[in-house]
């Protein structure tokens, strides 16, 4: 989309991060019934959290609303990770198991990180705007 604003459905990000919650959805089916109302329940929500903090975001239609929500996205990945690893090291899955969702959860960390840095620095080119314009006021005496 060139002139037209991006909908989260446009986003990279989000799409892989929609393809992760699929990954991470086959995944826990590999997991034992006794771990359906807790390491199932968690990793499924964490992972469809990403996609939907990324949608929240974009949707809001501001850039610090989008760095915030990106920050909530970036916290649901590490999450994610934290209980991928969890179901590695109670030999739920293995290694090879997990080698799909590993892959998809770093490809979308990277792309978070990336909006984020988008997004700051969108927030600092504004700041920086604002601050010449006092300056410009200030020193043509609209601001005395």
């Amino acid at each position: 989309m060139s002139d037209a604003k991006k909908t989260y459905r446009d986003l990279d990000a989000w799409n892989l991060a929609m393809t992760l919650v699929e990954t991470t959805y086959a995944v826990t089916k590999r997991l034992p019934d006794s771990e359906r109302f807790n390491l199932i329940s968690q990793m499924q929500k964490s992972a469809t959290s990403i996609p939907s903090n990324v949608a929240e975001g974009q949707g809001r239609g501001t850039v610090r609303f989008g760095l915030w929500f990106l920050r909530v996205a970036i916290g649901s990945a590490a999450e994610l990770d934290t209980q991928v690893e969890l179901a590695r090291r109670l030999k739920y899955v293995t290694a090879g198991a997990t080698r799909e969702l590993d892959s998809q959860l770093e490809r979308v960390r990277q792309m978070l990180y990336g909006l984020r840095r988008e997004h700051e620095r969108r927030i600092a080119a504004a700041g920086a705007t604002v601050i010449s314009l006092f300056l410009l006021w200030r020193a043509s005496g609209v601001l005395a």
